[in-house]
């Protein structure tokens, strides 16, 4: 079945401008209800299940995250979200990866978990997600190049699927690996980024109600460009911490690699929260573009999701960028 949770800082389906295609996308996912609650019965690989949480509507008490919620979000169209997409792995220009992602192939699929965790292994990706009911979100997505959208994804939260695989009391973060294929990735030839692409969170990051395991948006299977067929989505976080086609989860007693850290770690920090108050060493993080819109607008603490400020109410966040 389908189950919608929103925190208070999540975008609103009423505040939502184009009329038309919010009724479309209603009606479709009324008529996907069956079909979503079917697949939900599938049972998992060894997994036991675990209850759905919802996200915490309690705001946080750190003075540094009290920027406002915008009072209006308008949907970025599905169009502009599936042609102006960083995924190098496709190539490096935005509109790469719709051009090279035509014929991804995302089936079969399989994900291995490795690491400080009780059920690892290699799982077919069906296993894995089918037990968790399929959720909808409508999260803001704020690049570190300073461009913005908001993005109504479909999927289930990090969490459920963590509680599952068990890890043991010496996980302390978890890592994300994103499918290395030269055959279908033509991006891989450049040596812009060390290859396969990986990213990591700490583990009460990846714990938050609010961290994304996502399959689809608008409704609609992912395509390749947007990350087929799952992907992570960290709404707090630029963009490049939400990974792409993930083949690997593994869980670490120490913090581990992430790529454009390796890559540059002046520019690119390990953490990578939404902070206006902390540039990019080449330009301002104070504004955005939003995707759609002329002016530039006001970027947000944490990207406006303010119950995530307790994780780091003990770190100094221009120091752990």
């Amino acid at each position: 079945m389908l189950i919608k949770i929103k925190a208070s800082s999540e975008c609103k389906e009423h505040e939502v401008s184009d009329e038309k295609f919010y009724r479309s996308r209603r009606s479709f996912i009324t008529q996907s209800v069956p079909a979503i609650a079917a697949s939900s019965l599938a049972p998992g690989l060894l997994l036991s299940a675990c209850d759905a949480k919802t996200a915490s509507d309690t705001p946080s008490s750190d003075p540094a995250s009290k920027a406002s919620t915008p009072k209006a979000d308008t949907l970025t169209p599905y169009q502009d979200i599936t042609t102006y997409n960083n995924f190098y792995e496709f190539g490096t220009d935005k509109a790469d990866p719709a051009i090279h992602a035509k014929n991804f192939k995302v089936s079969p699929w399989t994900i291995r978990v490795e690491g400080e965790a009780k059920h690892i292994g290699t799982y077919a990706l069906d296993d894995l997600i089918a037990p968790h009911p399929e959720q909808e979100r409508i999260y803001r997505l704020r690049c570190v190049e300073a461009w913005s959208m908001v993005i109504p994804w479909m999927g289930f939260p990090l969490a459920d699927l963590i509680k599952r695989l068990e890890p043991n009391s010496k996980a302390k973060y978890v890592q994300f690996e994103t499918l290395a294929d030269a055959k279908q990735m033509p991006g891989l030839r450049s040596t812009v980024l060390k290859w396969p692409y990986v990213e990591a969170l700490r583990l009460d990051e990846a714990m938050h109600p609010l961290t994304l395991l996502a399959t689809g948006i608008y409704g609609k299977s992912l395509l390749g460009q947007n990350g087929a067929p799952i992907r992570l989505v960290v709404p707090w976080k630029y963009g490049f911490k939400s990974i792409k086609s993930i083949v690997a989860i593994r869980f670490t007693e120490k913090q581990p690699n992430t790529s454009w850290n390796l890559r540059s770690p002046r520019e690119y920090g390990f953490y990578s929260n939404v902070n206006p108050t902390v540039n990019h060493p080449r330009w301002s993080q104070k504004k955005e573009r939003r995707i759609g819109e002329f002016r530039k607008r006001e970027t947000l603490m944490f990207n406006g999701y303010e119950e995530v400020a307790s994780l780091y109410s003990a770190m100094d966040l221009k120091k752990h960028t």
